[in-house]
């Protein structure tokens, strides 16, 4: 299910064996061309984002627009627009892109929640598997790998990352 005038949502996350993701509000590895990769993937389109990775970041991300999606109403942030749900945010981004080239895209960064409330309407999914398992108090969510295709995998220095594309069946459902 993509945004309505077709764009492509991915998400874009590195993920431990053990489905961490984050610990502490931190990344609980420093993998620096895993960071260099998830800034050429994002660079140029839109990048949704939860409150606290925002906030975890510091400031927008040049070189993207960036959504944060929050629950607070009255939150605000400087050089960044603000949505309330998944749908908004997505719609926020399909307006954002709609007199852009066709090849720039909807990204999202994370958080869990915000992982979590996107994955039905994602395209396609670019994992970095991080070979370990670290203590963590956020995970990626679970997928129905008979609903995703993977189409690519990189070995890199010190991960390996996949890419997956949705499976659509008759009817078009975007179950995870």
């Amino acid at each position: 299910m993509s945004t309505p005038a077709g764009r492509r949502v991915t998400m874009v996350a590195a993920v431990a064996e053990n489905g961490v993701i984050g610990a502490d509000a931190d990344i609980p590895w420093k993998i620096s061309e895993d960071f260099a990769h998830f800034k050429a993937t994002t660079l140029g389109h839109v990048l949704v984002l939860g409150r606290t990775t925002h906030e975890g970041i510091g400031r927008p991300l040049p070189g993207r627009t960036t959504i944060v999606l929050t629950r607070d109403p009255s939150y605000t942030a400087e050089g960044v627009e603000v949505a309330h749900s998944i749908t908004e945010a997505l719609e926020l981004a399909d307006d954002l892109l709609r007199d852009q080239p066709a090849d720039r895209q909807v990204m999202i960064g994370g958080g869990a929640h915000v992982y979590a409330a996107a994955l039905p309407y994602a395209d396609e999914q670019v994992i970095s598997e991080i070979p370990m398992s670290p203590a963590g108090d956020t995970h990626y969510p679970e997928f129905s790998r008979g609903r995703w295709n993977e189409v690519r995998r990189e070995p890199r220095e010190g991960f390996t990352i996949v890419w997956w594309e949705r499976v659509f069946a008759c009817g078009g459902s975007a179950e995870a």
